[in-house]
Protein backbone atom coordinates (compact mmCIF):
# COMPACT_ATOMS: atom_id res chain seq x y z
CA UNK A 1 0.00 0.00 0.00
CA UNK A 2 2.78 2.44 0.97
CA UNK A 3 4.83 1.66 -2.13
CA UNK A 4 1.78 2.00 -4.37
CA UNK A 5 0.90 5.38 -2.87
CA UNK A 6 4.50 6.60 -3.16
CA UNK A 7 4.72 5.56 -6.81
CA UNK A 8 1.34 7.06 -7.60
CA UNK A 9 2.27 10.39 -6.05
CA UNK A 10 5.62 10.50 -7.85
CA UNK A 11 3.86 9.78 -11.16
CA UNK A 12 1.33 12.54 -10.50
CA UNK A 13 4.09 15.04 -9.72
CA UNK A 14 5.94 14.11 -12.90
CA UNK A 15 2.74 14.54 -14.91
CA UNK A 16 2.31 18.03 -13.45
CA UNK A 17 5.88 18.88 -14.35
CA UNK A 18 5.35 17.78 -17.96
CA UNK A 19 2.09 19.65 -18.49
CA UNK A 20 1.94 22.30 -21.25
CA UNK A 21 3.13 25.84 -20.44
CA UNK A 22 0.60 28.13 -18.82
CA UNK A 23 1.67 31.49 -20.19
CA UNK A 24 -0.75 34.08 -21.52
CA UNK A 25 0.67 37.57 -21.19
CA UNK A 26 4.25 36.41 -21.82
CA UNK A 27 5.07 33.95 -24.57
CA UNK A 28 7.37 31.01 -23.97
CA UNK A 29 10.12 32.17 -26.33
CA UNK A 30 10.42 35.48 -24.50
CA UNK A 31 11.96 33.61 -21.56
CA UNK A 32 15.05 32.97 -23.67
CA UNK A 33 15.01 35.61 -26.43
CA UNK A 34 17.80 35.69 -28.99
CA UNK A 35 18.76 39.20 -27.97
CA UNK A 36 22.09 40.89 -28.39
CA UNK A 37 22.89 40.24 -24.72
CA UNK A 38 22.48 36.49 -25.10
CA UNK A 39 24.60 36.40 -28.25
CA UNK A 40 27.29 38.55 -26.64
CA UNK A 41 27.28 36.36 -23.53
CA UNK A 42 27.72 33.21 -25.63
CA UNK A 43 30.53 34.82 -27.63
CA UNK A 44 32.35 36.02 -24.50
CA UNK A 45 32.07 32.57 -22.91
CA UNK A 46 33.50 30.94 -26.03
CA UNK A 47 36.38 33.42 -26.17
CA UNK A 48 37.18 32.81 -22.49
CA UNK A 49 37.28 29.06 -23.02
CA UNK A 50 39.50 29.33 -26.11
CA UNK A 51 41.82 31.83 -24.40
CA UNK A 52 42.08 29.59 -21.35
CA UNK A 53 42.90 26.56 -23.47
CA UNK A 54 45.60 28.40 -25.40
CA UNK A 55 47.26 30.45 -22.65
CA UNK A 56 46.01 29.76 -19.14
CA UNK A 57 45.72 25.97 -18.93
CA UNK A 58 49.44 25.11 -19.18
CA UNK A 59 50.47 28.03 -16.97
CA UNK A 60 47.96 27.29 -14.18
CA UNK A 61 48.76 23.58 -14.16
CA UNK A 62 52.43 24.38 -13.67
CA UNK A 63 51.64 26.83 -10.86
CA UNK A 64 49.38 24.29 -9.11
CA UNK A 65 52.47 22.18 -8.35
CA UNK A 66 54.06 25.08 -6.48
CA UNK A 67 51.28 26.11 -4.11
CA UNK A 68 51.96 25.96 -0.36
CA UNK A 69 51.09 22.72 1.39
CA UNK A 70 48.57 24.33 3.75
CA UNK A 71 46.65 25.79 0.79
CA UNK A 72 46.52 22.42 -0.91
CA UNK A 73 45.18 20.84 2.29
CA UNK A 74 42.52 23.55 2.56
CA UNK A 75 41.22 22.95 -0.95
CA UNK A 76 41.39 19.19 -0.44
CA UNK A 77 38.95 19.65 2.45
CA UNK A 78 36.41 21.68 0.51
CA UNK A 79 36.58 20.25 -3.00
CA UNK A 80 34.39 17.21 -2.27
CA UNK A 81 31.52 19.53 -1.39
CA UNK A 82 31.20 20.07 -5.13
CA UNK A 83 29.83 16.56 -5.58
CA UNK A 84 26.16 16.43 -6.54
CA UNK A 85 25.37 13.82 -3.90
CA UNK A 86 25.54 16.46 -1.17
CA UNK A 87 22.43 18.00 -2.74
CA UNK A 88 20.65 15.21 -4.59
CA UNK A 89 20.57 12.53 -1.88
CA UNK A 90 18.95 14.68 0.86
CA UNK A 91 16.52 16.24 -1.63
CA UNK A 92 15.64 12.87 -3.12
CA UNK A 93 15.01 11.32 0.29
CA UNK A 94 12.76 14.23 1.31
CA UNK A 95 10.76 13.88 -1.90
CA UNK A 96 10.28 10.16 -1.26
CA UNK A 97 9.20 10.80 2.34
CA UNK A 98 6.62 13.36 1.24
CA UNK A 99 5.41 11.06 -1.55
CA UNK A 100 4.90 8.31 1.02
CA UNK A 101 3.06 10.63 3.44
CA UNK A 102 0.90 12.42 0.86
CA UNK A 103 -2.77 11.48 0.95
CA UNK A 104 -5.98 13.04 -0.32
CA UNK A 105 -7.32 12.63 3.22
CA UNK A 106 -4.88 15.20 4.58
CA UNK A 107 -6.28 18.65 5.47
CA UNK A 108 -6.29 21.17 2.66
CA UNK A 109 -3.81 23.40 4.47
CA UNK A 110 -1.37 20.49 4.84
CA UNK A 111 -1.70 19.57 1.17
CA UNK A 112 -0.97 23.12 0.04
CA UNK A 113 2.14 23.40 2.22
CA UNK A 114 3.42 20.01 1.05
CA UNK A 115 2.75 20.95 -2.57
CA UNK A 116 4.79 24.13 -2.21
CA UNK A 117 7.65 22.18 -0.64
CA UNK A 118 7.55 19.50 -3.34
CA UNK A 119 7.71 22.11 -6.12
CA UNK A 120 10.79 23.72 -4.62
CA UNK A 121 12.53 20.44 -3.85
CA UNK A 122 11.72 19.18 -7.33
CA UNK A 123 13.15 22.31 -8.88
CA UNK A 124 16.38 22.00 -6.91
CA UNK A 125 16.72 18.30 -7.73
CA UNK A 126 16.27 18.80 -11.48
CA UNK A 127 18.18 22.09 -11.74
CA UNK A 128 21.22 20.53 -10.04
CA UNK A 129 20.91 16.98 -11.30
CA UNK A 130 20.17 17.56 -14.98
CA UNK A 131 23.24 19.71 -15.81
CA UNK A 132 25.34 17.24 -13.82
CA UNK A 133 23.97 14.30 -15.82
CA UNK A 134 24.65 16.18 -19.06
CA UNK A 135 28.25 16.82 -17.99
CA UNK A 136 28.78 13.22 -16.88
CA UNK A 137 27.87 11.96 -20.34
CA UNK A 138 29.45 14.67 -22.47
CA UNK A 139 32.81 14.74 -20.68
CA UNK A 140 33.37 11.07 -21.47
CA UNK A 141 32.44 11.56 -25.11
CA UNK A 142 34.85 14.50 -25.44
CA UNK A 143 37.59 12.52 -23.70
CA UNK A 144 39.94 15.32 -22.69
CA UNK A 145 42.82 14.14 -20.52
CA UNK A 146 43.03 15.44 -16.98
CA UNK A 147 46.17 17.29 -15.93
CA UNK A 148 49.01 14.81 -15.50
CA UNK A 149 47.09 11.95 -17.07
CA UNK A 150 50.26 11.91 -19.15
CA UNK A 151 53.78 12.76 -17.91
CA UNK A 152 53.77 16.06 -19.79
CA UNK A 153 50.43 17.43 -18.52
CA UNK A 154 49.36 18.00 -22.11
CA UNK A 155 46.18 20.19 -22.28
CA UNK A 156 45.64 19.10 -25.90
CA UNK A 157 45.54 15.35 -25.25
CA UNK A 158 42.18 13.74 -26.08
CA UNK A 159 40.78 10.21 -26.25
CA UNK A 160 37.13 10.73 -27.30
CA UNK A 161 34.31 8.23 -27.00
CA UNK A 162 35.86 6.50 -24.03
CA UNK A 163 34.89 5.98 -20.41
CA UNK A 164 38.28 6.29 -18.74
CA UNK A 165 38.04 8.61 -15.74
CA UNK A 166 41.49 9.98 -16.55
CA UNK A 167 40.09 11.25 -19.84
CA UNK A 168 36.96 12.92 -18.47
CA UNK A 169 38.21 16.41 -17.76
CA UNK A 170 36.01 18.65 -19.91
CA UNK A 171 33.68 19.97 -18.51
CA UNK A 172 34.33 19.85 -14.77
CA UNK A 173 31.54 18.00 -12.97
CA UNK A 174 32.26 19.71 -9.65
CA UNK A 175 32.06 23.16 -11.26
CA UNK A 176 28.85 22.21 -13.05
CA UNK A 177 27.21 21.10 -9.81
CA UNK A 178 28.48 24.06 -7.79
CA UNK A 179 27.27 26.71 -10.23
CA UNK A 180 23.97 24.93 -10.89
CA UNK A 181 23.37 24.82 -7.13
CA UNK A 182 24.33 28.48 -6.77
CA UNK A 183 21.87 29.52 -9.47
CA UNK A 184 19.06 27.22 -8.32
CA UNK A 185 19.26 28.05 -4.62
CA UNK A 186 19.76 31.73 -5.38
CA UNK A 187 16.70 31.68 -7.63
CA UNK A 188 14.50 30.47 -4.77
CA UNK A 189 16.19 32.43 -1.97
CA UNK A 190 17.84 35.58 -3.37
CA UNK A 191 19.38 36.47 0.00
CA UNK A 192 21.52 33.32 -0.20
CA UNK A 193 23.06 34.24 -3.55
CA UNK A 194 26.29 35.74 -2.26
CA UNK A 195 26.92 32.70 -0.05
CA UNK A 196 26.21 30.27 -2.89
CA UNK A 197 28.31 32.15 -5.42
CA UNK A 198 31.20 32.23 -2.95
CA UNK A 199 30.81 28.48 -2.56
CA UNK A 200 30.71 27.91 -6.34
CA UNK A 201 33.83 29.98 -7.00
CA UNK A 202 35.71 28.23 -4.17
CA UNK A 203 34.84 24.80 -5.60
CA UNK A 204 35.90 25.88 -9.08
CA UNK A 205 39.24 27.21 -7.82
CA UNK A 206 39.85 24.02 -5.84
CA UNK A 207 39.63 21.88 -8.97
CA UNK A 208 42.38 23.90 -10.67
CA UNK A 209 44.58 24.27 -7.59
CA UNK A 210 44.48 20.50 -6.99
CA UNK A 211 45.29 19.85 -10.69
CA UNK A 212 42.10 17.83 -11.07
CA UNK A 213 41.04 20.02 -14.01
CA UNK A 214 42.35 22.63 -16.38
CA UNK A 215 41.03 26.17 -16.06
CA UNK A 216 39.02 25.85 -19.26
CA UNK A 217 37.32 22.72 -17.88
CA UNK A 218 36.08 24.74 -14.93
CA UNK A 219 34.88 27.61 -17.10
CA UNK A 220 32.86 25.26 -19.32
CA UNK A 221 31.45 23.50 -16.24
CA UNK A 222 30.39 26.84 -14.76
CA UNK A 223 28.62 27.80 -18.00
CA UNK A 224 26.86 24.43 -18.27
CA UNK A 225 25.71 24.56 -14.64
CA UNK A 226 24.51 28.15 -14.87
CA UNK A 227 22.68 27.81 -18.18
CA UNK A 228 21.22 24.45 -17.24
CA UNK A 229 19.76 25.74 -13.98
CA UNK A 230 18.34 28.81 -15.72
CA UNK A 231 16.68 26.64 -18.36
CA UNK A 232 15.07 24.51 -15.66
CA UNK A 233 13.89 27.67 -13.91
CA UNK A 234 12.29 28.83 -17.16
CA UNK A 235 10.59 25.43 -17.53
CA UNK A 236 9.08 25.71 -14.05
CA UNK A 237 8.12 29.36 -14.52
CA UNK A 238 6.32 28.59 -17.78
CA UNK A 239 4.15 26.13 -15.85
CA UNK A 240 3.69 28.46 -12.86
CA UNK A 241 5.51 26.08 -10.55
CA UNK A 242 7.36 27.98 -7.84
CA UNK A 243 8.03 30.99 -10.07
CA UNK A 244 6.02 33.78 -11.62
CA UNK A 245 6.63 35.80 -14.77
CA UNK A 246 6.17 39.54 -14.88
CA UNK A 247 4.70 41.47 -17.79
CA UNK A 248 8.26 42.29 -18.90
CA UNK A 249 9.21 38.60 -18.96
CA UNK A 250 11.26 38.74 -15.75
CA UNK A 251 11.07 35.57 -13.64
CA UNK A 252 10.67 35.87 -9.88
CA UNK A 253 10.16 33.24 -7.14
CA UNK A 254 6.81 32.94 -5.47
CA UNK A 255 6.76 33.15 -1.67
CA UNK A 256 7.07 29.73 -0.10
CA UNK A 257 5.67 28.39 3.16
CA UNK A 258 7.18 29.83 6.33
CA UNK A 259 9.10 27.69 8.83
CA UNK A 260 6.19 28.05 11.22
CA UNK A 261 3.78 26.48 8.75
CA UNK A 262 6.27 23.75 7.84
CA UNK A 263 6.63 22.86 11.53
CA UNK A 264 2.86 22.76 11.90
CA UNK A 265 2.53 20.35 8.99
CA UNK A 266 5.37 18.19 10.28
CA UNK A 267 3.71 17.99 13.69
CA UNK A 268 0.37 16.97 12.14
CA UNK A 269 2.00 14.26 10.05
CA UNK A 270 3.81 12.85 13.10
CA UNK A 271 0.55 12.80 15.03
CA UNK A 272 -1.15 10.61 12.45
Amino acid sequence: MLLRRTGSNLAAWLKTLMRPPRIHAVRWYSLWPLTGGVVIGAAVSLLLVVAAMLAVDPWMTDRALRIPGWLSVFFEEITDFGKSGWFLWPIGVLLLVIAAAWSSELPRFTQLVLAAIVVRLGFLFIAIGLPGLFTTIVKRLIGRARPFASPTADPYLYAPWGWDQSYASLPSGHATTAFAAAVAIGALWPRARWVMWTYAVAIAISRVVLAAHFTSDVIVGAVVGTVGALLVRSWFAARRLGFGIGADGAIHPWPGPSWRRIKQVAARLRAQ
